[in-house]
């Protein structure tokens, strides 16, 4: 009987090949220039993930939910914003990690990622949908708390996320963050007074 894959080592390639992908693209991965890049044999990312959709879609994920999962755990920890002053801050935080030195580098590769999963949604479509999903899912909830309707929870919780994303991608284009960061507290400055009117 073969022996399983050893999990540290099967992590520790996950974490490599993220950072491959980040430098490289997806466009056009191939297998055994990246093995060779990682010191492995193509073989032995086989024997480790199976397939190379499953490589990439589980390397996209080693970091790209770990602001998300953070911000879970910030909520399951101090409670869910009481009022509109209490969100804004929250995600006045959650925008510093997300546009950050540490992930601004991964943002072109996520970019990609979704233009991909638009031309070929049965490889990577589900991954950027997913996390974009999970953070709809817990604003709403937050704006539900407020007492809005579902529907209207919803559709603020819509317009912060998808609002968001295009200030992250926007200046991977003309490369000034500050500009970003101003639009972003401008756009909190124009929806926060309609957070208080429930």
């Amino acid at each position: 009987m073969p022996r399983p894959p050893d999990p540290a080592k099967r992590h520790d390639l996950l974490v490599r090949v993220r950072a491959y992908m980040i430098r490289n693209g997806v466009a056009g991965l191939s297998l055994r220039p990246l093995a060779q890049d990682l010191g492995t044999s193509d073989r032995m990312l086989l024997y480790y993930f199976g397939t190379k959709e499953r490589m990439v879609t589980e390397a996209l994920a080693v970091d790209e939910r770990r602001p998300l999962l953070r911000a879970q755990a910030l909520l399951d920890t101090d409670g869910s914003p009481k009022n509109p002053a209490e969100l804004r801050h929250f995600l006045e935080e959650s925008w510093q990690e997300l546009s950050g030195p540490g992930l601004r580098a991964a943002l072109p590769l996520y970019l990609e990622v979704m233009a991909d999963g638009l031309l070929h949604p049965h490889l990577y479509g589900h991954v950027m949908r997913d996390v974009l999903s999970e953070w709809t899912r817990l604003l709403t909830a937050v704006f539900h708390d407020f007492g809005m309707t579902e529907t209207r929870a919803r559709t603020e919780a819509t317009v912060v996320v998808d609002a968001s994303l295009g200030l992250l991608m926007a200046p991977l284009t003309y490369g000034d963050w500050d500009r970003a960061d101003t639009a972003f507290h401008a756009l909190l400055d124009r929806l926060e007074p309609g957070w208080r009117d429930t």
